[in-house]
């Protein structure tokens, strides 16, 4: 059978084809009784529209690219933040019928990849994610003039809208609460230091430990949960009398949960842990792990509403979400 066309449409509706199509492209300047004419002759000929062809009139493609600067075996096995975050979004945009466009970023050539996919004009914005301080992408896109958006403050110098948590004071209020109740010899296991939330946990915790006259003792992992493990192997044979730590997200503090228990430290008698995200995983540790409720969907949802306000020419003030600390048996 043949595909329905726009002509015919028109003729079941008893419409010239410019009206028609401006039904078809969501224009409002149609009189309701037409439209619904329009629109149940698309139904009962089941006509679909053709998306190249309707992209040319329009200048838009319905597609937003999701741009993470992570390996895939990271994005789809560790680490519930990009699940969370990739749903969060797909379901903002699937509301207002746009498509979304993974799209991952982890090496040279890919990012050569994407820039050339964007820069080709097959999306209408970018969405970046897991952006870390060598990543050339926020520059070269921003050059390109598509509208482009952040989840997280970009580690570079680059003028794009972006959507945040706390994650300064968020850090301070986990740390805080391991000083309100005792704890002495407080260490941390940093994020990765090329990225604005590893940049920021870390800072709160030391504004904490310097008003509160204790020193410092950091590792640092990379977000993952065996660099947690090997962070907190590493700070037990730095200072074994260590009693707390802070632990700059929940999957590298399941892996300093293991090296704990390991190492024969009961948690939280002899050492308190805190972590940072609250993913699901949190709340079935052993013991269930304290943390700062990082509302990491929120933030994604914010961050398409951030890119909506763009292609229409609203504001672009970045947006910080509020933390919250959720106290559990670990601390």
């Amino acid at each position: 059978m043949r595909r329905p066309t726009l002509e015919a449409v028109a003729a079941r509706a008893g419409v010239s084809r410019a009206t028609a199509s401006r039904v078809v492209n969501g224009q409002t300047t149609v009189a309701p009784h037409i439209r619904d004419a329009v629109l149940r002759a698309i139904d009962e000929l089941g006509y679909v529209p053709n998306s190249a062809a309707r992209s040319l009139v329009t200048q838009r493609t319905d597609s937003v690219a999701l741009v993470v600067s992570e390996p895939g075996t990271r994005v789809f096995s560790e680490d519930p933040l990009f699940s969370t975050a990739i749903r969060s979004a797909s379901v903002e945009l699937e509301a207002i019928n746009k498509q979304v466009v993974l799209m991952l970023a982890s090496s040279p050539k890919s990012h050569a990849r994407v820039e050339r996919y964007i820069a080709g004009g097959h999306v209408d914005g970018v969405m970046l994610l897991s952006m870390h301080g060598a990543d050339p992408l926020p520059s070269a896109l921003s050059r390109l003039r598509v509208p482009v958006v952040s989840y997280g403050r970009p580690a570079v110098p680059v003028d794009i809208p972006y959507v945040d948590n706390d994650n300064v004071g968020g850090a301070e209020a986990g740390v805080r609460h391991l000083v309100e109740t005792g704890r002495r010899r407080i260490a941390t296991i940093a994020g990765p230091q090329d990225m604005i939330a590893g940049q920021d946990r870390l800072a709160g915790y030391r504004n904490v430990l310097r008003d509160s006259d204790r020193r410092s003792i950091v590792a640092v992992g990379d977000f993952t949960r065996e660099s947690g493990a090997i962070a907190m192997r590493q700070l037990l044979g730095d200072d074994p009398g260590l009693d707390a730590v802070f632990v700059a997200n929940d999957m590298m503090a399941v892996g300093a949960l293991q090296s704990l228990r390991q190492a024969g430290r009961r948690v939280p008698d002899d050492v308190a842990v805190v972590g940072f995200d609250d993913v699901e995983a949190a709340k079935y540790t052993e013991p269930p792990l304290t943390t700062l409720r990082h509302p990491i969907a929120e933030q994604a949802a914010a961050m398409v509403r951030l890119l909506l306000n763009l292609f229409e020419g609203g504001p672009t003030e970045p947006i910080i979400l509020p933390t919250e600390l959720v106290i559990r048996e670990s601390a």
